[in-house]
Formats: structure tokens, sequence, C-alpha cells
């Protein structure tokens, strides 16, 4: 006699060995250790401030330059909206 296979279930049971086994995987993973040079790192806050205080004059033109872009996205909306009143004032009203 023929045997039927189930392959859906067998489908089905082989992807949840996979993902229990990915997990069990992504679980035991150890992040690697980085040596660290805590003086450095200490050095680096104590010159932040005076970079920050020229981060902000270079932000300034940055934004200008965001507000341009913003402009020039809405001027071909303006032209659209405009020629399409214009097709309407020239459009007999009782044709409509």
């Amino acid at each position: 006699m023929a045997v039927t296979r189930l392959e859906r279930k067998g489908k089905r049971n082989k992807s949840r060995a996979k993902n229990r086994v990915n997990a069990i995987k992504r679980l035991n993973t150890v992040p690697t250790i980085k040596n660290v040079d805590v003086e450095e790192i200490k050095k680096s806050f104590e010159k932040a401030p005076a970079k920050k205080a020229s981060a902000k004059k270079e932000e300034a033109p940055a934004k200008e330059e965001k507000a341009e872009a913003k402009a020039k996205k809405a001027a071909p909306k303006a032209k659209k909206e405009e020629a399409k009143a214009e097709k309407e004032a020239k459009a007999p009203k009782g044709e409509e």
C-alpha cells in the first residue's frame, strides 16, 4: 500500500525546528568585549562644549536650505492649481 505524506505539516515542523534553533543561537550569543580607554572618553567630553557652539552656527544655514527645498516643492503644485483655475475660468458654464 502507498503511504501519503502530509507535506504542509512537514514544512511546518521543519520551520518550527529552525526557528527554535535560531532563537537559541540568538539568545546564546555574547557581545564582544572591547577595550575602552576611560581617560580618552573623559577628554572628549571636555572638548564637546566647544564643538556644540560651532555646530549651532552650522545648523542655521542647513535649516534655510530645507526651507528653500520646501518652497521649490510647493512651487509646481501652485502652478498646477493656477492652470486648473484658468481652465475652469475659460470653460463656458453652460456646457458643464
